[in-house]
């Protein structure tokens, strides 16, 4: 089966230039990570677009997302504010609305400040730290790793995101991935990520009561193999204060990416109520 046609556009606002990727025809479905962008997502776009209008975006200030003030901060809200921008710029909302880790806080701030424009949001693995008892320990961790960083050591910077995500990664992994000769794209998004992006999204804190009064539906998704993880244990006590039972994706944290057939096959059974 061909590909569906992707057609790429930029819509300016006037405080970034956001791209977007729209393929399919449909019901609106729309794929959000932080940092993660559109090319993350297109393998499981294409799949989703044989019946939807599938948006994916990348987020500003990374990629071709491009900021006015590139020093300002990426706030959870106004990632859900680019969102409810392109939603309604589409013109064919309420949208369900699927966001990974980063941009899984992102699809909670749509669905807080812009109920009206979704019908469903699966946040699958948001990393909300403020939500679990370790907090402290978290959040200076989460400084030691910028601040690690910010000094030039982007491997060690890594490590310690690694560990204290509970990922285990060998170190010629970590070496291949993060260290020599790379996308000077990639080295600008990453950056932007640890300066502006990264503590304000593991510290924010949804609205609980805002989220339990929400007429949209809510799945708070987990990955099978995300087992003890961060982003499992945040999950878990998201959908705990939420009074909702996680749901388990197959694959693991990005496990849209490790098999994307498979996700996108448990997705559509999650929307109809499988």
């Amino acid at each position: 089966m061909a590909s569906p046609t992707t057609v790429a556009r930029t819509v300016e606002f006037p405080d970034v230039s956001l791209y977007y990727e729209v393929r399919g025809d449909g019901p609106l479905i729309v794929l959000a990570g932080a940092p993660m962008s559109a090319s993350d997502f297109a393998p499981l776009a294409d799949l989703l677009a044989t019946d939807h209008t599938v948006l994916t975006v990348d987020p500003r200030g990374h990629r071709a997302s491009v900021l006015t003030d590139p020093h300002r901060d990426s706030t959870p809200a106004l990632r859900g504010e680019d969102l409810a921008r392109l939603i309604d710029h589409l013109g064919i909302g309420p949208a369900v609305v699927l966001g990974s880790s980063g941009g899984a806080v992102s699809a909670l701030a749509l669905l807080e400040a812009h109920p009206d424009l979704v019908t469903t949001v699966v946040a699958h693995e948001p990393p909300l730290i403020e939500l679990l008892d370790d907090r402290a320990e978290l959040r200076a961790g989460t400084h030691d790793m910028i601040a690690s960083f910010r000094a030039g050591d982007v491997l060690g910077a890594f490590r310690k995101f690694f560990v204290q995500a509970n990922i285990p990664l060998p170190e010629p992994v970590l070496e291949q991935m993060f260290g020599g000769d790379r996308d000077p794209a990639q080295l600008a998004s990453e950056r932007y990520w640890f300066d502006h992006e990264l503590l304000g999204t593991v510290s924010w804190l949804p609205d609980l009561d805002t989220l339990r009064a929400t007429p949209a539906r809510i799945v708070i998704g987990i990955g099978v193999d995300s087992a003890d993880q961060l982003c499992d244990r945040s999950s878990r006590a998201l959908a705990a204060a939420l009074g909702l039972a996680p749901t388990m994706f197959p694959g693991d944290h990005i496990g849209f990416v490790g098999d994307p057939s498979a996700f996108a096959a448990y997705l559509r059974g999650v929307l109809r109520g499988d």
